[in-house]
């Protein structure tokens, strides 16, 4: 089953189960799987939808940030229980410990010198980490490693 057959299932299942928010966001992110198939007029395959559930995550996640700085603790809640909802199709992250070995892994696949070098190291580790790690992280490790070179 792709993830956006896994989707579309618990839709069903949370319509029969009437559990309103968890259909609502899920109909929002189904939503935003079919509008990017219409942009790019093709089926999304299951790397494409993790990309649109990581940018939900990544939007939830920068929600709640504004939403506890203006004290709107209603909001902090909805978006948190939604965020709780579509993480659930990311896969199991990986440790720090792991993210650091491949970081220095493709450090020396692609013969990094010094931080000229980032894009080519981020581009091999981005078809890696996809979805596994918080690429924000990873950058920074990469840049740590590169200066420490």
């Amino acid at each position: 089953m792709t993830l956006k057959e896994a989707i579309q299932a618990d839709i069903i299942t949370a319509m029969k189960a009437r559990e309103t928010a968890k259909l609502g966001t899920l109909r929002l992110l189904s939503a935003a799987i079919k509008q990017r198939e219409v942009d790019t007029q093709t089926v999304l395959d299951d790397a494409a939808v993790l990309a649109i559930v990581e940018k939900a995550c990544k939007q939830r996640k920068e929600s709640i940030a504004q939403f506890e700085v203006a004290n709107r603790t209603d909001l902090v809640d909805i978006e948190q229980a939604e965020l709780a909802i579509i993480s659930t199709y990311l896969p199991a992250q990986m440790s720090d410990d792991d993210v650091a070995a491949a970081v220095n892994a493709a450090v020396i696949s692609t013969g990094a010198t010094g931080a000229a070098d980032m894009g080519k190291v981020i581009g091999v580790l981005k078809g890696q980490l996809a979805g596994k790690a918080d690429m924000g992280k990873v950058s920074g490790l990469v840049k740590a490693a590169l200066n420490n070179l």
